[in-house]
């Protein structure tokens, strides 16, 4: 974002995300103001939004296994933080809300690859709430109180991505391969999943940022080919040079069976060209954890 000439504000609980994330050097010369704080606070989100010109909300609990075990926690996080931030937005006059949801919303959908108009039919507290937040978006850019845009996120990995019990599958992979320890599949490996690398994401958000003709829609971001979770592990393994083997586990409640996604919509309408294949963000991936030269 500060590449493209934004000054940015980044509100965060450091819950999950650390500060290093972030280049010192835009905190030094003010190209981004970071504020500690929770997107649930009324106080410190109106503080945050004054005098911006648009939100991207990013902010959320994403395990799905942790919204099955503590429902109430996920709800008040994805759901009651959405509508204070969507709130205080209206409220402060911002200009666009780009509303950061997923592709969990479809739950095992009715067809492949997912696009748009595919039902949703969120299958966990997560994805549920994802919907219900993306509802509220679109319910107040219908009202002309707030211009919206929805970016369905599919399987999103790169650096500094967190490493914790809920993590995703990459990044469980590579710390596996660090320990010289069995990847570990949940299920058979057959699952589906469509991989998009982190400056691809980027890529999309800004897209959303600064096209007008977009607002109200929703779009799926991702790379849009399908890979099963076993051709995941065997192509980092063969990166890496490893012959760890492969242990699968009993499948998790509310995980999707098969997903990828039909970007065509954001290709026509946000110009939208996914550039990193799933080796080539690998690749880029295991270079910037050293197991790879």
């Amino acid at each position: 974002m500060v590449d493209s000439g934004h000054l940015v504000r980044v509100l965060d609980n450091l819950s999950t995300g650390k500060l290093s994330n972030i280049n010192p050097t835009f905190l030094s010369d003010g190209s981004v103001d970071f504020v500690e704080g929770d997107i649930r606070d009324p106080l410190i989100v109106k503080n945050c939004v004054r005098d911006v010109d648009a939100v991207l909300h990013l902010a959320a609990q994403t395990s799905v296994p942790l919204s099955m075990q503590n429902p109430d926690f996920n709800n008040d996080v994805n759901i009651n933080g959405s509508q204070n931030l969507l709130n205080q937005s209206v409220q402060a006059n911002v200009a666009k809300f780009i509303f950061i949801s997923s592709c969990a919303v479809y739950g095992d959908p009715a067809y492949l690859p997912v696009d748009e108009q595919t039902p949703t039919n969120p299958i966990s507290p997560y994805a549920d709430s994802k919907l219900q937040s993306e509802q509220a978006c679109l319910s107040l850019n219908k009202k002309n109180l707030i211009q919206s845009v929805v970016l369905r996120f599919f399987n999103v990995y790169g650096p500094r991505q967190g490493l914790n019990d809920y993590s995703g599958v990459i990044t469980k992979f590579i710390d596996r391969i660090k320990q010289k320890k069995p990847l570990t599949i949940y299920g058979d490996g057959s699952q589906t999943r469509d991989f998009v690398y982190v400056k691809d994401i980027v890529s999309a958000i800004l897209l959303a940022l600064e096209n007008d003709n977009v607002n109200g829609e929703i779009f799926n971001i991702g790379f849009g080919k399908k890979t099963t979770i076993q051709e995941l592990a065997q192509t980092i393994l063969t990166l890496t040079g490893s012959d760890l083997e492969i242990l699968n586990l009993a499948i998790r409640q509310g995980d999707i069976l098969h997903s990828y996604a039909n970007i065509s919509k954001a290709m026509k309408h946000l110009g939208y060209k996914p550039k990193f294949t799933l080796k080539e963000g690998l690749e880029a991936l295991l270079i910037k954890n050293c197991l790879l030269k």
